[in-house]
């Protein structure tokens, strides 16, 4: 049987800060909206903009690293795979779906500034330009390509 591949990579702006809860046992659930933006020329030659929301939600320790440095306009490289949920609306009886992105691993991509928000920033990296990696995947900042 051949193998197959669930795997995603968003780099983007979150929409708005993100919304951190914890299931009954305890365990940090983040969620957020991701913007990703596509320009293009259209029939007429015209340049056009689209811009895609993704729902996004970490779980666990990396729920937790969201919640602390995460906010809205972060630039944000994502890496997951895309997990789709069902279940019946209590009032309509009517079958709902929803479709969001589990992120395993991050990156934030914005530069740090020296300012008051520079404790909020994890100080993995000692290169103060380049991206700050949170996550616990196997890719390092020099194996990203841009």
């Amino acid at each position: 049987m051949p193998k197959s591949v669930n795997k995603v990579i968003l780099v983007g702006n979150v929409g708005k800060d993100p919304e951190v809860k914890y299931s009954t046992s305890g365990t940090p659930i983040a969620k957020f909206s991701l913007a990703t933006n596509e320009r293009f020329k259209d029939r007429n030659h015209e340049w056009q903009e689209r811009t895609e929301w993704h729902s996004i939600v970490a779980w666990q320790r990396l729920a937790e690293i969201v919640g602390e440095y995460v906010a809205k306009g972060s630039k944000l490289y994502v890496e997951g795979k895309i997990q789709t949920s069902s279940w019946e609306d209590r009032q309509s009886g009517e079958r709902k779906y929803r479709t969001e992105i589990v992120a395993r691993d991050l990156l934030l991509l914005d530069p740090r500034e020296n300012s008051d928000a520079d404790h909020q920033r994890p100080t993995h990296n000692e290169n103060r330009d380049q991206p700050s990696h949170v996550g616990s995947g196997e890719i390092v900042d020099q194996e990203i390509p841009f």
